[in-house]
């Protein structure tokens, strides 16, 4: 049975396992927002009824 010979499976998962934690952090961390999130006010803005015409 092929599949429990490990050497290719091993050497499959060592290269997977490299490119997970070498390669890939530094591009993740790279990444930049195109622009800043605004933090938005606290204060709830008033509302006022509307009054509606048929009423």
């Amino acid at each position: 049975m092929p599949q429990l010979n490990p050497s290719p499976w091993f050497a499959i998962l060592v290269f997977t396992w490299l490119v997970f934690l070498v390669i890939l952090p530094p591009k993740v961390t790279a990444h930049l927002f195109p622009n800043e999130p605004t933090l938005l006010s606290a204060k709830k803005p008033k509302t006022e009824p509307w009054p509606w015409p048929w009423h």
